[in-house]
């Protein structure tokens, strides 16, 4: 059963890239566009998460986020699937950036640049502005099954300049990304969402959270720059639109503490940063898994932070 599922998922989502990457623009974003609004309509797993998520963000009548918002995630699938036949003018005519100079000026001491992001907008998108303007982008992904499925991905991201390591299956991608910083590189990684053991407990939306504690790990380890990235939509119609990056101050370093309660106060302002992106434009946070403590079955939930107790110097 579990093969035969598999084959679906990959036929699905290979006929989905092929009719949409070859379809006029017109069609396709049109035809997503139906798409989200159904889904937004209709019961189901995904959009009631994202109705739960949403719930922590938008004060009064949820039904209209929720439209929103689905129809924002359906907007980044056209995205992601029509990215492999965009020219490299598309790709940076489409990008307007807030604090972009920080970017540029962490790149150029030399000492590689992390990039903290939230499932808003199109990361995808950014990734590549990114790998043309300033550096190559490397990065870590959770494998998807069928394994033929996880490969297109790596390939269609590498194709537009973003490397990405597996989180599991391989070897680890702390040593990967320390390299890259060493060598200047960019790394980004999405760290909304973390059920891991080492997970950060944080305050999302002012609610209880698990943050991934990888890129205050890499600032700490590598003297790199930690800084929050958010990416959210710019009006126009669909296939007319663009994307804006907002990249946030860097995170300052605790004094003194240990990994953990450094890693904690970091992640914190990640955090922050990641709240006041949402609250900005809630429909494009694509969240449709559970995020929030609150959400989380005891066994989720676990012990919180496993990190080492040693000092960072």
């Amino acid at each position: 059963m579990g093969a035969l599922r598999d084959r679906l998922v990959l036929a699905a989502y290979t006929s989905g890239w092929a009719l949409t990457r070859h379809a006029p623009e017109a069609v396709a974003y049109a035809a997503f566009d139906a798409l989200g609004l159904a889904a937004g309509r209709l019961p189901g797993r995904g959009r009631d998460r994202l109705r739960a998520n949403l719930a922590r963000v938008v004060p009064a009548d949820l039904a209209p986020a929720v439209r929103a918002g689905m129809r924002s995630y359906l907007r980044y699938w056209c995205d992601a699937f029509r990215l492999p036949v965009w020219d490299e003018r598309r790709v940076v005519s489409r990008v307007t950036t807030v604090g972009e100079e920080r970017l540029r000026e962490g790149l150029a001491a030399g000492r590689g640049f992390v990039a903290a992001l939230p499932h808003t907008g199109n990361w995808d998108h950014a990734g590549a502005w990114a790998a043309l303007c300033h550096a190559r982008v490397s990065t870590v992904a959770e494998r998807l099954r069928p394994e033929d499925l996880y490969d297109r991905f790596v390939a269609y991201r590498a194709a537009a300049g973003i490397d990405v390591l597996p989180l599991t299956g391989g070897p680890p991608p702390l040593p990967a990304l320390r390299a890259a910083l060493r060598g200047g590189g960019l790394v980004c990684l999405l760290c909304d969402r973390d059920l891991s053991a080492s997970g950060v407990q944080v305050r999302l939306l002012e609610e209880p959270a698990r943050l991934a504690a990888g890129p205050a790990l890499l600032a700490l380890q590598t003297g790199a720059p930690l800084h929050p990235v958010t990416v959210r939509y710019t009006p126009g119609r669909w296939g007319r639109h663009g994307i804006e990056v907002t990249i946030s101050p860097r995170v300052a370093v605790p004094p003194s503490g240990t990994t953990r309660e450094k890693v904690s106060i970091m992640m914190q302002a990640v955090a922050d940063a990641f709240s006041a992106a949402v609250r900005t434009a809630p429909e494009d946070w694509h969240m449709l898994q559970r995020v929030f403590t609150a959400d989380l079955s005891p066994r989720e939930q676990g012990p919180g932070a496993q990190m080492p107790q040693e000092p960072v110097a």
